[in-house]
């Protein structure tokens, strides 16, 4: 192989660029990706051997010619950037791959600005009275940030969330916030019918699929 860094690095850099292109709801070929990635003295072709590893360990998929970064993916990306032993080095290191870094330590580490415990990792969140109001904050910060008419995703308020809530009691306290008239739960799927982003809305027995959220007046 080509590349001018590790297998493990290039994995990582690889996912962080197609987590950027997927983030911002922009669909991207794999053509462009790899175009996106290389540096000089590389090729296109170079990164075909992590296009295949990544394919064949379920990490990333191809829906209608663009390629998608799954959950496995994004667990892969986050424990990538997460080892003690990952760094970029010179060639990586560029506005390219520095700001969608950037946005990922943003919406990962820093997004609703959590309450930590004794050992530095984010409280979990233990009722539904401290689920609404990050619910909310989030909401309005993804609606104004990326101009989503107030229509949110419900996967992007899930994955804002991450671990600290369990994925039962986010479905529950998100219907509950219905019920309670605070948000309206909508119809339909999401931009690109990817099945991560589907299974990360909400389905119940008796409405069906749900996919954005909407915030009612009060």
């Amino acid at each position: 192989m080509a590349l001018q860094e590790t297998e493990a690095q290039a994995k990582t850099r690889f996912l962080l660029a197609l987590w950027d292109a997927n983030d911002r709801q922009s669909e991207i070929k794999k053509s462009a990706l790899f175009g996106k990635l290389k540096r000089a003295k590389e090729k296109p072709s170079d990164y075909e051997p992590i296009y295949q590893a990544l394919i064949e360990a379920k990490a990333i998929e191809v829906v209608s010619t663009s390629v998608k970064l799954t959950s496995i993916g994004q667990q892969l990306l986050a424990d990538g950037l997460k080892a003690e032993d990952f760094k970029f080095d010179d060639r990586a290191t560029s506005v390219k791959t520095a700001n969608p870094l950037l946005r990922w330590i943003r919406r990962n580490c820093l997004a609703s600005a959590p309450v930590t415990n004794g050992n530095g990792k984010k409280s979990a969140i233990a009722s539904y009275e401290e689920f609404k109001p990050v619910a909310l904050e989030i909401y309005d910060r993804l609606n104004r940030d990326y101009n989503l008419d107030n229509l949110v995703p419900i996967y992007r308020i899930r994955r804002e969330i991450g671990e600290r809530v369990e994925r039962s009691d986010f479905n529950e306290w998100l219907l509950d916030m219905q019920a309670n008239d605070i948000l309206q739960l909508l119809i339909g799927s999401v931009e690109d019918s990817a099945p991560d982003k589907i299974e990360d809305s909400i389905t119940t027995k008796v409405n069906g699929l749900r996919c954005y959220a909407k915030l009612l007046n009060t």
